[in-house]
This record gives C-alpha cells, sequence and structure tokens, in this order.
C-alpha cells in the first residue's frame, strides 16, 4: 500500500523541502519506488532536485486543474526518485482552484492515477495555510512538522494545528499528525533546547527523533541540484537516513515514531 506524507508547516525556512528531498532519497536508498510532490509555487524542491522550474513543458500546476494527466508531468531525479515539479504557474492554479467545488481533492485525486506505482508520496507543502496546503493535507496519510530551533519557531504552529484539526473533521478523517522535527538543530545552545521542550509543552506535541542538525551542506546540496545525501557523509545526512529509517520501520510495524528529548 502505497504510504503518502505530508511535510507542511505555514513558516518559511524551517527546512520543509530539504527534508522531503532528504527522507526521499534515503527511502530510495532502501529500494523504496518514491515520488515527491512540489506543491509550493516557488519551486525550491523542483529547483533543489536539478530541474528548472522555469523551463518546465508542464507541471503540477495544469495536473491540479485537470489539463493534463498526472505521468505526463512526472520527471526523473538523479538520486533515482520520481517528482511531480512545480513552478510560479502554481500560484495561479491556488486562485483558480478556489472557484471550483472540491477545490481541496484535486491532489487526492491526481496522486490517485499514478500511486500504483510507487510505495511512498512525499509533499511538500507551502509556506502557507492556503487551498494548495489543504490538498496536501487532505491526499495525506499522515504529516509531520518541520520545526526551525529558533526564537519564534512557534508562531503559527497553533494555527496550523488547527488547519490539521479542520482537515480531519471536514476533507480526510484518516489524517494522522506525527509529530514535530526538529530542524536547524544546535544540541550546544540552550536556547535550541528551550524551542524543543517550548512546543512539546505549549502544544503537546510529539518531538521526533533523530533531530536534524544545523549544517552546511544543505545548503550546498540545493545549489548543486541533489539532495544532503548526495556526496560525503555529513551529520545532516546520516540524521535523516535514521529519521527515514524509523518512517520505515513504523510503516512496517505500526509502532510509534521515537521521540527526542533534549538533555537538560
Amino acid at each position: 500500500m502505497t504510504r503518502v506524507l505530508a511535510v507542511a508547516n505555514q513558516k518559511g525556512g524551517v527546512a520543509k523541502t530539504t527534508t522531503v528531498a532528504s527522507v526521499g532519497a534515503a527511502m530510495a536508498e532502501n529500494g523504496m519506488r518514491v515520488l515527491l510532490v512540489d506543491l509550493d509555487p516557488q519551486g525550491s524542491l523542483t529547483f533543489s532536485l536539478g530541474h528548472d522550474p522555469d523551463k518546465l513543458p508542464v507541471s503540477i500546476h495544469e495536473v491540479l486543474l485537470g489539463d493534463v494527466e498526472p505521468d505526463a508531468a512526472l520527471v526523473t531525479t538523479p538520486e533515482g526518485m520520481t517528482l511531480l515539479p512545480a513552478n510560479i504557474d502554481l500560484a495561479g492554479a491556488e486562485a483558480m482552484l478556489l472557484m471550483r467545488a472540491g477545490r481541496e481533492y484535486a491532489l487526492k485525486r491526481a496522486l490517485a492515477k499514478v500511486s500504483d506505482g510507487f510505495d511512498v508520496v512525499i509533499i511538500d507543502c507551502p509556506p502557507s495555510l492556503g487551498v494548495l496546503t489543504l490538498n496536501g493535507l487532505t491526499a495525506a496519510d499522515e504529516v509531520v512538522v518541520p520545526l526551525q530551533c529558533e526564537t519564534l519557531a512557534h508562531r503559527g504552529v497553533g494555527q496550523f494545528l488547527r488547519t490539521v484539526t479542520d482537515v480531519q473533521q471536514i476533507t480526510n478523517s484518516d489524517l494522522v499528525l506525527l509529530g514535530t522535527l526538529p530542524t536547524l538543530y544546535d544540541s550546544r545552545t540552550t536556547h535550541s533546547r528551550d524551542v524543543i521542550f517550548d512546543v512539546a509543552d505549549r502544544y503537546g506535541l510529539a518531538v521526533l527523533a533523530p533531530p536534524i542538525p544545523r549544517t552546511v551542506r544543505f545548503a550546498e546540496a540545493s545549489a548543486s541540484g541533489s539532495s544532503v545525501l548526495a556526496g560525503r557523509k555529513n551529520k545532516g545526512a546520516l540524521a535523516y537516513r535514521e529519521f527515514a529509517k524509523a518512517l520505515l520501520k513504523h510503516w512496517k510495524t505500526g509502532k510509534d515514531l521515537p521521540t527526542f528529548t533534549p538533555e537538560v
């Protein structure tokens, strides 16, 4: 059975795209057939995996509007994943979808046509709570919330959690919130630890393990058109491999994901 995971947070700069690309690459290394979905009009996932968003003949924009079949928009990546790419046209799709009945189900309908060819689908949601994010959450089985371990990182988390609850009540009663994944984490600072304790206490969210450490390799990987797992070993890649392995075990056994508690 195909598992669909949404990676979402209405705040930008929290490593959503890096998480999608890295977890996808790690699962591909484990022999999974992986489809990544770029649901952000900025096209950051598309660009970071080696495709120029401005030169796409078709993208998820046309797919969501029903103008082309999903398989016509799929492209491959150097690390063995398949990508449903995005570009700035997707911003227009959001406005057009607002006028359509059943607009929250456009992505779910599209994925139903291609999901049999994949073991895992990972959706990179945009940094907003608009109709595109609602499409991602409606199409997903589970959602992970990357959380930047910095000041004000939790601003908007409460509103996002209310959106998840709305989706569970209206368009996707089976959606499971797995928890928050700490990103850009620096174990040497009290501040990073305080952010995690605050979010866990304030919202009752599970803090998933392992935290993803801050490393310059993330920026280098995006610029090179590959995930952080490509090339030399680094602590960021190791953490994402461990998280992907935990996800696969969770899907296979049904057991809860491992959680993280900072040392005081």
